[in-house]
């Protein structure tokens, strides 16, 4: 009996101090996310619970024992043990096209008085009412907007113009002498050289129907078909500062919206140059200039899914980051995608996007059949109609999607336990609205960016 005595001792102070040392590694965390709330909770935590252990074993070490056993049993369910894996929580094959004159961004260049304008609302009438809401609010980056902040909005515009400019540059001459280059050298210096150039991660698809829009929406192009005898695609995302996100529905989302659109732009654009360059067929696909849909191109290359929000949820960065595509006639090696279900269940729980938006326009409800699949869809009505509003493109969901954490031990031991076990999902959500609340705060914007006095008006 006295060596379990012992032994139980060892085992409650062992206990104790990794428990303490985890806690206290948190709340080192969440001081470096400038996130007080959870950090307060952190050191509250570690001031109280290795103190409790170590009184109730004073009272009755039997009762510790018994306490601890079930956290060591309780851990390896959570983290060891992968169980609860829900399937077909989405589907993965859209039955049809989508149509690129039907998004958000192609029905507001629509101008009134014109040919293009009578047409589309002719053949769409039950879009006009939706879409004149939008048409009331001030407009994207606007001075009447309620987050306006002028060099924030400038620097963002400077982005988007800077996009712009590429557009003419997605497609071009091709090399008519082809390279003799195997397809496994050139993909793996594809997917290296993107990195290099600034790109998170890189995935390469196969190319499939409902990857392609079936009409042009935007500029001269507007209204053709689409046509392409590209086979493959290459998909890279960039990361979005967490810092700048944090702060959304404010400035700096816009300005870090735009920067990472003309990151993703340039690496798009370099990448397609120079494939013609060797003699095959490529076409960047960027901001404003698509033909095909970004994020379903990205979840085939197995970059992540397409969550409760409609964004792509990448593994480590979440929705945290903005897309570029290259399609090609060349037949590259691809990836191979495995469907991660346990992110999937993590968006059907959690539901915190839906809570936060400020539009409401993210659904509460589980995935429902939308034109023969099924899956999540936003209003995109109303979202666009708040960013309309804001002047910003909003943010929210992303700011406060718990996938948007930052990259590191703290929440990648979060993540693996998510990964692993569907009680721990539920754990997790559990966690998250703990620490950081269940409708936090919009951050500070970033101090190099002046602030506006009207805008912090505007937060709710």
């Amino acid at each position: 009996m006295n060596l379990i005595y012992q032994i139980s001792l060892l085992t409650c102070l062992i206990f104790s101090i990794f428990l303490l040392a985890g806690l206290l590694y948190a709340f080192i965390v969440f001081y470096q996310e400038k996130e007080k709330r959870a950090g307060f909770r952190a050191i509250l935590l570690a001031l109280l619970l290795p103190p409790i252990y170590l009184i109730i074993w004073l009272y009755n070490w039997e009762i510790v024992a018994l306490i601890l056993t079930a956290d060591l049993l309780v851990t390896g369910i959570l983290f060891f043990i992968p169980f609860g894996h829900k399937k077909n929580i989405t589907d993965d094959f859209p039955q049809r096209k989508i149509d690129e004159r039907d998004i958000m961004f192609s029905r507001n260049e629509l101008k009134e008085n014109t040919d293009r304008f009578d047409e589309y609302y002719s053949n769409n009438p039950d879009k006009l009412k939706l879409d004149n809401e939008f048409r009331k609010e001030p407009g994207l980056t606007s001075e009447k907007s309620i987050f306006f902040n002028e060099l924030a909005y400038k620097a963002a515009n400077a982005s988007f113009f800077t996009v712009d400019q590429f557009h003419q540059a997605v497609d071009g001459e091709v090399n008519p002498t082809k390279s003799d280059i195997s397809k496994d050298e050139l993909s793996h210096f594809i997917k290296d050289w993107s990195r290099k150039l600034g790109a998170l991660n890189v995935g390469i698809a196969e190319l499939k129907d409902y990857h392609f829009y079936s009409h042009k929406g935007r500029g001269e192009e507007y209204g053709d078909p689409i046509e392409s005898h590209h086979s493959h695609a290459i998909a890279f995302t960039v990361e979005m500062s967490q810092e700048m996100v944090a702060a959304a529905p404010q400035s700096s989302i816009v300005m870090e919206s735009a920067q990472q659109y003309l990151e993703a732009g340039r690496i798009a654009i370099q990448l397609a140059q120079f494939l013609r360059s060797l003699g095959f067929s490529a076409r960047a696909h960027i901001d404003g200039n698509y033909q095909i849909v970004c994020p379903l191109v990205a979840r085939d290359a197995g970059l992540g899914e397409i969550g409760r929000m409609g964004l792509l949820m990448t593994p480590k960065e979440g929705p945290r980051v903005r897309l570029g595509v290259v399609t090609t006639e060349f037949k590259l090696d691809t990836d191979k995608r495995t469907k991660d279900n346990s992110m999937l269940d993590f968006c059907l729980q959690c539901k915190k996007c839906a809570e936060v938006c400020p539009s409401k326009s993210i659904s509460f409800d589980d995935p429902k059949l939308v034109n023969g699949i099924k899956r999540w869809q936003i209003n995109s009505e109303s979202c666009f109609t708040y960013w309309c509003k804001a002047g910003t493109d909003c943010g929210r969901c992303m700011a406060c999607c718990p996938y948007s954490h930052p990259n590191n031990l703290l929440h990648n031991f979060i993540r693996f336990g998510i990964k692993k076990s569907a009680l721990f999902r539920i754990l997790a959500v559990h966690l998250d609205d703990f620490f950081y609340g269940r409708k936090p705060k919009s951050a500070d914007l970033p101090n190099w960016i002046p602030n506006s006095e009207k805008a912090q008006k505007g937060i709710s």
